[in-house]
């Protein structure tokens, strides 16, 4: 860490920055007898591996090796660092190159080359690793952004425009040969030092690219040589003893076939088409053409290299799904909490354990009702509660499918029964900053596809980095599953259920109700008959028009606005199962005045968002209820209501059985 070299005679600092010295370094004579520990970790105070300053402020990489330690603001800077629930990986973990492709999945896979001066890190081998890097040792390298060479002085620029290919008064980058008209740029010409966007965005060249080189001798009147740059270790060992510093690359010039060092500021790629650079041209010699020939040729070779490559891998990667973490349960990010309820606070239903199926899809459960999960110490059914799906993960057997229009998918392997749990959708659950800062980090690697889920204002689970198999289920505008939040143990958590009865081999989808950003609209392709064309367009219905549409709507604000005029909803002042006054919960459904006991619910705590009392679902299957006595909360559905009710004495009132 002092001395920047390799040798023999080191010693490891076994606290949190793993570094390694020199003894000499540390002045040491022989090896410590006991644990060593380094000045920063004894003091507290490492230096950020970014901005160089020490402080007791920074954070240490999660990676365990790594021991590399940055202010928030200074990693945050780098788009290949990534951000977890115990902190974040450095930029150290994620190839540099392969993020400037915008090949995020990539990117932080398979073996790194670190710099070991900054936060920079290359995939081994020559397809990422900048041109002009040294290497230390078989995983550590210096890039080149340590050149210790001024290339603002040393940049050559070429005298035409990068985009309108003339000349005249134009704008030159400082690091690159790069110049510009201003008006091609749509900016104003600036004052003092500029760089180009690739420069600024720290784009490299790398080895076996073709590029032009102006050099001495190597130039034919105004025009630049082409060569290809080489890898310092396959040049012949008379041109690696060549005096060269950080930042500086050998060349092999085509035509000469000689080989050169130069730098970032003497170089800039070649293209498909710059063989024709030179045509109508007089004065060209016969080794200048040849060049152009050769660099066309081998230009063209490296190209077919690469597609073959990339097909191969396209190909490989078709066979499997887009990488991702398989998890079972939410994972927090950054500020985010899970809540988690005191036994007491949890409600208790009125199943028994003697019932036919306790708490079961079609059992009278009052926690199911109101979608909250059984606690097996607070359920009265004990073991055999059967409102435990969530905790318990209690998934049908589903398997991973690629479809014809819409990528990956999920299908079930057995068959589903209406209301039946499906699966619970799980990844990281991050805040809307953080969920803004991942948009705007796809868009700008062009990812298209986006796996985030609203559960709460604040709270948003994004299934894309880490989930399980619910983040392979497609959207359809004429879905099998809908999505719930539930409360589970205190925590709102999300889950699918069948909408309908699902027959074995049927894909699982469900509609997204997606919020698009911007003015870009996604085409849907699921194939329904009431498909709308785009996600997050409603979906058709069989016989409204575009004119009932709009006189729907037109009734729906009217309504909105009478709304507003009425006058606060009254609600009765004595519990409508028991009759008696006291501290009662409203029921907020909508001309409802009835009121309850929390104990006459078999409730320790008021139900949690909008609440609808049991009068308004049928006392045997929970649908909607059609008729309803009027002295008990006791109601029927259509299809039971027949000789459930009967007239009373008392002007004729509905009452049931429970009534003389």
């Amino acid at each position: 860490k002092i001395c920047e070299s390799s040798g023999e005679s080191l010693v490891s600092c076994e606290g949190e920055c793993c570094s390694v010295f020199h003894m000499e370094c540390l002045g040491l004579k022989s090896m410590p007898d006991e644990k060593f520990i380094c000045t920063e970790c004894k003091n507290g105070e490492h230096t950020c591996f970014s901005c160089k300053l020490p402080g007791k402020d920074v954070k240490r990489c999660s990676v365990n090796m790594c021991g590399k330690f940055y202010h928030e603001a200074c990693v945050r800077k780098f788009a290949t660092a990534l951000f977890e629930s115990r902190g974040f990986r450095c930029p150290q973990h994620c190839c540099t190159a392969c993020s400037m492709d915008k090949d995020i999945h990539k990117a932080s896979k398979g073996r790194m080359v670190r710099c070991f001066r900054c936060p920079i890190a290359y995939h081994s081998g020559d397809g990422c690793i900048a041109a002009g890097s040294l290497f230390v040792s078989s995983h550590i390298l210096i890039c080149s952004n340590h050149s210790k060479r001024n290339h603002s002085s040393s940049a050559v620029n070429v005298g035409f425009c990068f985009v309108c290919a003339r000349g005249g008064k134009l704008l030159c980058c400082e690091s690159c040969p790069a110049s510009f008209h201003p008006e091609c740029l749509n900016i104003e010409m600036p004052e003092g030092c500029w760089n180009c966007n690739d420069c600024k965005a720290g784009k490299k060249l790398r080895y076996k690219q073709i590029v032009w080189v102006k050099l001495g001798n190597y130039r034919q009147v105004c025009w630049w040589w082409p060569a290809e740059i080489c890898n310092p270790r396959s040049v012949p060992l008379n041109i690696q003893g060549l005096k060269h510093d950080i930042g500086d690359f050998p060349v092999f010039f085509f035509g000469s076939h000689d080989y050169y060092w130069v730098h970032q500021g003497r170089v800039f790629p070649y293209v498909e088409g710059d063989k024709s650079f030179a045509e109508g041209q007089t004065s060209i010699n016969k080794t200048f053409k040849k060049a152009l020939e050769e660099a066309a040729k081998r230009f063209q070779e490296l190209k077919a290299q690469r597609e073959s490559k990339e097909a191969l891998e396209i190909e490989r990667n078709s066979r499997k799904p887009p990488p991702y973490k398989h998890i079972k349960s939410n994972k927090v990010i950054g500020k985010v909490q899970i809540q988690v309820a005191d036994l007491s606070e949890i409600p208790r239903c009125n199943c028994k354990p003697s019932d036919e199926n306790p708490c079961g899809l079609e059992s009278e459960c009052l926690n199911r009702m109101l979608q909250y999960e059984c606690h097996p110490q607070v359920c009265p059914a004990g073991e055999r509660c059967q409102n435990q799906c969530f905790t318990k993960r209690l998934y049908p057997d589903a398997e991973i499918i690629k479809t014809d229009r819409r990528g990956w998918g999920l299908r079930t392997k057995r068959s589903i029964k209406k209301g039946e749990f499906v699966n619970e959708y799980v990844g990281e659950l991050i805040d809307e900053e953080e969920c803004r800062l991942r948009i705007k980090r796809a868009h700008e690697n062009s990812v298209t596809n986006f796996y985030m889920l609203t559960v709460t204002k604040d709270r948003i689970i994004d299934a894309g980095p880490k989930g399980n198999y619910s983040r392979f289920m497609n959207h359809s505008c004429n879905p099998n599953c809908e999505t719930q939040k539930w409360t589970v143990n205190g925590d709102i958590r999300v889950g699918l259920f069948a909408l309908c009865d699902i027959p074995a081999g049927m894909e699982l989808t469900f509609n997204y109700n997606l919020d698009c950003l911007g003015n870009g609209r996604t085409e849907c392709h699921c194939g329904a008959e009431n498909c709308s064309g785009f996600l997050g367009v409603r979906p058709k219905t069989a016989f409204a028009t575009a004119n009932e549409e709009k006189v729907k709507n037109a009734k729906l604000k009217q309504k909105k606005r009478k709304i507003k005029t009425e006058q606060k909803q009254m609600h009765e002042d004595n519990c409508f199962q028991c009759g008696d006054g006291g501290e009662l919960v409203m029921c907020d459904k909508k001309d409802c005045p009835k009121a309850y006991h929390l104990l006459c619910l078999n409730l320790t705590q008021p139900p949690f968002g909008k609440w609808e009392c049991p009068w308004h679902q049928c006392d045997i299957c929970s649908n909607p209820a059609v008729s309803f006595c009027e002295f008990c909360p006791h109601s029927f559905c259509k299809d039971h209501e027949k000789g459930a009710l009967v007239a009373s004495a008392l002007d004729g009132r509905l009452c049931c059985s429970a009534h003389d």
